[in-house]
């Protein structure tokens, strides 16, 4: 099947591993990618491969305020966000309801 409309995808966790092969997934297709990630420079190969459809922001997954800003960078520059992929590892041991957002 050949895809019509390309999407504009944020990935966070995108250095590497599932996120990393998502993102280069996607770019193949033709799609915008925006990778959340703690080191940008990790993915320079993706910047210098797709400068027109790729940027990584500098993102820490621990920092709730810091998810708002990244989706409005992204509105900025590309118009619109279709796709979030939470892929960030980030771990809390305990039941939801007894966790807080600072934990």
């Amino acid at each position: 099947m050949t895809q019509t409309q390309s999407f504009t995808w944020i990935i966070t966790g995108a250095s590497r591993g599932f996120g990393r092969s998502l993102a280069e997934k996607a770019l193949a297709d033709g799609d915008i990618v925006i990778a959340a990630v703690r080191r940008p420079d990790s993915l320079a190969d993706l910047a210098a491969k797709y400068p027109d459809t790729f940027v990584a922001e500098k993102y820490d997954a621990r920092d709730v305020t810091a998810a708002a800003g990244l989706v409005q960078a992204a509105v900025e520059r590309f118009d619109r966000v279709d796709v979030l992929v939470n892929n960030a590892g980030r771990a809390v041991v305990g039941a939801v309801e007894e966790v807080s957002d600072a934990q």
